[in-house]
C-alpha cells in the first residue's frame, strides 16, 4: 500500500528537510506551505496522515484542521513553535491527534509518523492488538463495537474520533483497571515520549464530554490522583 502524507509548513527549510527523511522512510510526501494550499490538496488528494504548521499566511493550521474536521477523521500531527501550553491545548482540542513542538528533529516527526501507520496496518490487516476485544463491549446503557469503530449511549450512535475511540476501547476492554498517562500514550499513540502527557489529559476531557452525563463529574472514566485513569462500570466505583 501507497503511503501518503501531505506535509505543509511556510517555511521552505522544514519542508525540504522533513520530506526527504520522510521519503527514505518510503512514504509518498506532497507539500503545501499554507493552510489554504492544505485544504485544496485535502481535497484533490487521498491521504493518511496530514503534518500542519500552526502559524501560516492565508490560513493558519488551525482553521485548516477545524475544516477537515468536519469532514474527515484523518490523523493529523501539528509542527507548532508555540511554546504556551494553551496553544497546544487548543490544537488537541479542535482535533489534531499530536503535535511536534520547534525546533525539533526530523527524526522525532518520522518515529511519530511511523506510530501512526503502525496503527493503521493493524487494522487494515485484521490484528487483534493487546486490547484483544472482538466481540461487544456492553456496560448498559454504552456499548462499543470494536469490529465496526462504533459506540452508542443510550442506543443512539456517538462520534468519536479515532483516538477517542482506540481510548475508551482500551480502557473499557480492562474495567477497574488503572492505565497511567504514559501508559494510555504508548498504548493508544504507539510512542514512548512519555515527557508530556498533555495528549492524554485533552483527549480524555473530550471523551468525557461526549459520553459522560456530567463531564465534572465523571462516572465512567474516572481519574486516579497522582496516577492516570480507570474505566469504572456500571457506574460503580
Amino acid at each position: 500500500m501507497e503511503k501518503r502524507v501531505l506535509l505543509v509548513d511556510d517555511e521552505p527549510t522544514i519542508l525540504d528537510v522533513c520530506k526527504r527523511y520522510l521519503e527514505r522512510e518510503g512514504y509518498t510526501v506532497i507539500t503545501g506551505s499554507n493552510g489554504q494550499e492544505a485544504l485544496d490538496l485535502w481535497k484533490k488528494h487521498e491521504f493518511h496522515v496530514i503534518i500542519l504548521d500552526l502559524m501560516m499566511p492565508i490560513m493558519d493550521g488551525w482553521k485548516a484542521c477545524e475544516e477537515i474536521r468536519q469532514h474527515d477523521d484523518i490523523p493529523i500531527i501539528f509542527l507548532t513553535a508555540k511554546g504556551e501550553e494553551y496553544d497546544r491545548l487548543i490544537g488537541l482540542t479542535i482535533g489534531a491527534n499530536d503535535y511536534v513542538p520547534k525546533p525539533f528533529n526530523p527524526r522525532e516527526l518520522v518515529l511519530r509518523v511511523n506510530g501512526i501507520f503502525r496503527l493503521l496496518d493493524y487494522r487494515q490487516s485484521g490484528k487483534v492488538d493487546s486490547r484483544k476485544e472482538e466481540g461487544m463491549i456492553e456496560f448498559p446503557p454504552l456499548s462499543i463495537n470494536p469490529s465496526t469503530r462504533e459506540v452508542a449511549l443510550q442506543h443512539d450512535p456517538i462520534e468519536l474520533t479515532m483516538k477517542e475511540f482506540d481510548m475508551l476501547l482500551l480502557l473499557a476492554s480492562h474495567p477497574k483497571q488503572v492505565f497511567s498517562r504514559s501508559q494510555l500514550l504508548y498504548q493508544v499513540w504507539d510512542t514512548e515520549f512519555d515527557d508530556d502527557t498533555t495528549t492524554v489529559t485533552v483527549h480524555i476531557r473530550r471523551l468525557r464530554e461526549k459520553i459522560e452525563e456530567n463531564p465534572s463529574k465523571p462516572k465512567w472514566i474516572q481519574t486516579v490522583w497522582g496516577i492516570g485513569y480507570k474505566f469504572v462500570p456500571n457506574d460503580r466505583p
